[in-house]
């Protein structure tokens, strides 16, 4: 199953998840109405029914209504993305800048997974309270997504194992299980109001005179009929997350090419004292999105399938009584990830070579869509060697709050000359002249960095740059438009960093909003796609034949059937930022068939250069469909 079949299967379970949540919010009005058919003594023997009916009907709409408000109220609480999830479970931000020898390996462990699968570095948060081992991933989408893992995690695990774990999260990342999750959260909390409610009364009316007993017994009664409620709402997750598990174990095996990691976190999880289970009282509603078995449910309502199968999955000669044995000796001396570090060492891998400005790649269009969103190894190494390789004053300003917003700017300003001077007056009539300055003495720092570092630069950048107010983010999205319109042209590497910066602070100033779901037919958008080919095919072949031979190329694959003339638009760049919006409504298989297009022109000539293939990854990102920061040859 490639990225765009598990989007369509997120897709797919959405629509599920809202039957489901129909057939509970149905069977909770039944039990309501049952309770209060029997308080009343059922039918009267005499006369109409309809008072009885009609009381019925106002506690439907009662208790429907009660579960919509909740779901609501829930939903629009969460409107803040991964961020907020994690702040509610008690998560503490890990800083840009930290010293922490954990949190540094953590992110970057993080930072390498991030920019190998092509995918903004997500903000990280520690849950500092809970000693057992797991994580979760959250969010509405790449751009505003957040990672949280525990102090069990941290302390625990060593690099291998936590990689492993981090690369499960990121498979949730790139495959629409986030948005789902959300979504689950706050229905399941509208389903659970009626118990909260019950609980709540039953709580204030303890202790009262006699008169109180009726409410207790109510209170009672919605309690329990709420309990309905948490029983479908723990089989609903139960169906929506197990099979997901495995899928997401197998990714991060894909990704890692190693299974010791993954599987020696799970270990660690069945031998030690607590596992993975949390002490924090919502663990009930993050239960389903969570690296581990969170909160010990039977198997009936088991979010994730059992440990020993999971292991099992990744090292098939693996015994259940090794558990037992390792747990013993895990006694007598408790595992520091820190330590099995320096006992294991560090590998001496030679990084693989980066390519220059000039190079040109030889890619087909099946290779390159199989790339989305499924990084391999192989982008991980390349991922570290691209970190490595960014100068280390760099990489320091990429983790400071007060910096980013400089450096980003750096990296669209031209070289000295009147387009410079023409930049750095508009910035200084938008900005502080001290930020002004900074962004100059970053261009002079960046002018010599290869652009194959640019674009990861700016991923790792992005947690800093989430954290300035929602004005400053606005300023900045409107100080990067003029930057990169100052001369009256756009190259493609300013276009590329442009695009892919919009498109990850329009999910930061809207989470919720920022990605629509991929509901559109890829003929409603048939225009759309065919400007986009069109301006692809152009920028890919200098000759304007070859430039129609590249096009008539992709137009065959995405639509055989339509005869439309190749007519490059006057102003391409403009026409990529009206159509891009309306293709990424696309559904996820139309994507597909979409991108094997795409490919097709801008490589038709059999090379793509690293301009082009930036280009390609910027529109692939506005789609939600990550490209790794190297397309495989």
């Amino acid at each position: 199953m490639n990225f765009f079949e598990r989007q369509e299967q997120a897709r797919r379970q959405s629509g599920r998840l809202v039957v489901l949540f129909g057939l509970a919010v149905l069977a909770i009005v039944v039990a309501v109405n049952l309770v209060y058919f029997i308080a009343v003594g059922g039918f009267p023997d005499e006369g109409s029914p309809r008072h009885v009916l009609g009381g019925m009907l106002v506690v439907s709409i009662v208790t429907v209504g009660i579960i919509a408000v909740a779901s609501m109220h829930r939903i629009s609480s969460l409107a803040g993305g991964g961020a907020a999830v994690a702040l509610q479970m008690g998560g503490t931000p890990v800083p840009e800048d930290t010293t922490d020898l954990h949190y540094r390996r953590l992110r970057n462990v993080v930072e390498e997974i991030a920019i190998a699968s092509g995918v903004p570095v997500p903000q990280l948060f520690v849950l500092e309270q809970e000693a057992g081992i797991n994580a979760f991933a959250a969010g509405y989408a790449p751009g505003d997504a957040a990672v949280a893992v525990t102090r069990g995690a941290l302390d625990k695990l060593n690099r291998d194992e936590l990689q492993g774990v981090i690369a499960h999260e990121f498979s949730h990342v790139l495959n629409g299980d986030m948005r789902l999750n959300i979504r689950l959260m706050g229905l399941l909390f509208g389903i659970l109001a009626l118990t909260v409610i019950g609980r709540k009364v039953l709580v204030h009316a303890r202790g009262g005179s006699r008169d109180g007993v009726p409410i207790i017994l109510l209170a009672l009664v919605v309690m329990l009929v709420g309990y309905a409620g948490l029983l479908f709402g723990r089989l609903i997750k139960a169906g929506v997350s197990r099979q997901r598990e495995f899928l997401a174990d197998a990714s991060a095996v894909q990704f890692t090419r190693q299974t010791k990691g993954l599987a020696g976190a799970l270990k660690k999880i069945g031998g030690l004292d607590g596992g993975s289970k949390l002490a924090s009282g919502d663990t009930e509603e993050v239960a389903h999105m969570l690296f581990g078995d969170g909160v010990g449910y039977s198997s009936l309502f088991a979010t994730h399938p059992p440990l020993v199968a999971r292991i099992q999955a990744l090292e098939p000669s693996f015994r259940p009584e090794a558990l037992v044995e390792q747990s013993a000796r895990w006694q007598m001396h408790p595992p520091s990830g820190l330590d099995e570090d320096l006992a294991l060492g560090l590998d001496a891998k030679s990084p693989p070579p980066l390519p220059g400005d000039r190079a040109e790649l030889r890619v087909t269009p099946p290779a390159v869509v199989a790339q989305v969103g499924a990084p391999q190894s192989n982008d991980y190494e390349r991922a570290g060697a691209l970190v490595t390789a960014i100068p280390e004053t760099l990489r320091r300003a990429a983790h400071e709050r007060d910096e980013v917003p400089a450096l980003l700017f750096g990296l669209l300003m031209a070289p000295a000359g009147k387009v410079r001077e023409r930049q750095q007056f508009e910035l200084s009539s938008r900005l502080d002249e001290r930020v002004v300055r900074q962004a100059l003495d970053y261009a002079d720092r960046l002018a010599d960095l290869p652009r194959i570092l640019c674009l990861p630069l700016a991923a790792m950048a992005m947690p800093a740059l989430r954290r300035r107010p929602r004005a400053e983010l606005e300023q900045f999205t409107d100080a990067c438009y003029v930057l990169t319109h100052a001369d009256g042209q756009v190259s493609l590497f300013e276009y590329s960093l442009g695009r892919l910066l919009g498109s990850h602070v329009k999910h930061v100033l809207d989470p919720a909003g920022g990605s629509k779901p991929s509901t559109r037919r890829l003929a409603d958008a048939s225009a759309a796609a065919i400007d986009v080919m069109a301006v692809l095919a152009q920028a890919g072949h200098d000759d304007p034949a070859a430039a129609m031979r590249a096009y008539l190329a992709g137009l065959a694959r995405v639509f055989p059937r339509l005869n439309s003339p190749y007519r490059p638009p006057a102003d391409p760049l403009s026409a990529l930022d009206e159509a891009l919006p309306k293709l990424d409504e696309v559904e996820p298989l139309g994507k597909e068939l979409l991108l094997e297009g795409l490919v097709a022109a801008v490589s038709h000539d059999g090379r793509i250069c690293v301009a082009e293939a930036e280009l390609l990854r910027a529109i692939c990102a506005t789609l939600r469909c990550p490209l790794p920061p190297m397309l495989e040859v």
